[in-house]
Order: C-alpha cells, then structure tokens, then sequence
C-alpha cells in the first residue's frame, strides 16, 4: 500500500525565483557607485572562471575549509572583479561587502509567475512544505523579502546543513525535520543531478521542473516531468491518491 504524500520539498533558485540582472550587470551596478566603470559583459566572463574555479577548490562554500559563505563570496567578487583591473585592495573589500548583503534584497530577485501559487495549492491541499537548497545563509533574508518565506516550516541550505546536493546526506536531514518516510515526500527542482536524481536516489518523489524544455534525459519519466509550476497539483493529486 502506498504511502499518503505528507510534504513538498522545494529548491529555490531557477526554481521559485532567479536573480533578476546578470552577475555583470549587478557587479558594475554596485562598482559605479564607488567610481568604478567596468564592462558587464568582461566581468560576466570574469566571474564564470572565478566561480569556476571556487566551486571546484572550495565546494559547498569551503565549509570544510575554514570558509563561510560570506567569506567565500567575497573571494568570488575580489578575484572577478581584480581580473577586470580593479587592484586597490580596499575598494575591492567595499564592493564585495556590498554585494554579499544587497543580494538579500527583494529587488535583485524575481519570484516566477506561478511561484506563489503553486506553494498555495501545496498548503491547502494540507501538504507541509520546506527548502532544501544549495545556498548560503543568506536564504532566509532573501525568501523573506520576496514574501515567500511564511509558506514554509523549515529551510536546509546547502551551508547551514555542512553538505550540499546531490548528496544523499542533505536529504537525509530533511527527512528527519519531516518526521516521515521518504515515500512520503515529494521534492520539486530544476537540476537534473542535484534536485531529480539525488531526491530519487533516497525515495523521495522527484519531480523536475524544466521550463525552457532543456532536459532531454530519458530516464525522466513524463508523470515526473514539470514544463510549469501550474501542473504540480495534478501531479502531486496523483500520488495522494
């Protein structure tokens, strides 16, 4: 007998919401108001190899490395925004700091358009919902400016929680703030590694959100498959049945 579907888990980023300009167009925002003017399209490519580079030397943050993920993103902009001429040390500090915290505010994301009702119908339907994302601290901030925060009874970030996805180990924490099987979990994201596979590999229902029709794999069965947010009721209706 099938166990009844008590919880949605939610990624965030590409997911519920995505960063509203391009890394370069924020990065030269923030660098003109000390004096600065810089290329978006140079500090765009800059900061791919940086971020690169850090994601791989530093994962998850460098949490086992002694970094945070204020630290870690500092390093992120310093090093971008040094390959694009900016040398003076101070400045670099100032810029950096600046970003790390404007980046909580509502007006760099934007929530998608069926975002906000779909985790209405989850609640309604009296599914409890949470966040297991890859993100830093910063995630509460930022889910609470963009109103969305209140929906949820508790968040996993990828640098509270000391492991990231597609680690088994991030889910398993999630299952235990639940309090249930994992078959009576769903978890919805836009990655086909960390959010599908990594939800599947536990026993979570996976579902894989795919707006732009980019993910091809043929192990994605169609009842797991999400063009919109609008079509997660049906689809989680299926499993509660």
């Amino acid at each position: 007998m099938r166990a009844p579907l008590r919880w949605v888990l939610w990624d965030v980023k590409d997911t519920l919401l995505k960063v509203r300009a391009s890394v370069g167009e924020q990065y030269c925002k923030e660098a003109k108001q000390l004096g600065l003017n810089l290329s978006p399209v140079e500090v765009d490519a800059a900061f791919l190899q940086v971020y690169r580079h850090y994601s791989s030397k530093y994962p998850n943050y460098g949490i086992t490395q002694g970094l945070n993920g204020q630290s870690w993103w500092v390093g992120v902009v310093r090093d971008t925004l040094s390959k694009c001429g900016v040398q003076e040390p101070a400045l670099l500090d100032t810029v950096a700091n600046n970003l790390y915290h404007n980046f909580c505010n509502a007006e760099n994301w934007e929530v998608f358009p069926d975002s906000l009702k779909a985790l209405e119908s989850c609640s309604s339907s009296g599914l409890k919902l949470g966040v297991v994302s890859n993100f830093d601290n910063r995630l509460e901030a930022i889910l609470r400016a963009c109103g969305l925060l209140s929906h949820f009874n508790f968040l996993i970030t990828s640098e509270g929680a000391g492991v990231a996805k597609p680690s088994p180990a991030i889910f398993d924490q999630a299952l235990q703030k639940c309090g249930t099987s994992a078959d009576s979990v769903a978890h919805i994201g836009d990655h086909y590694v960390n959010d599908y596979l990594a939800s599947q590999s536990v026993g979570i229902h996976g579902f894989l959100l795919d707006r732009h029709n980019k993910n091809n794999q043929p192990d994605v069965p169609e009842k797991h498959r999400l063009s919109s947010l609008e079509e997660l009721p049906s689809r989680l209706q299926l499993q509660m049945d």
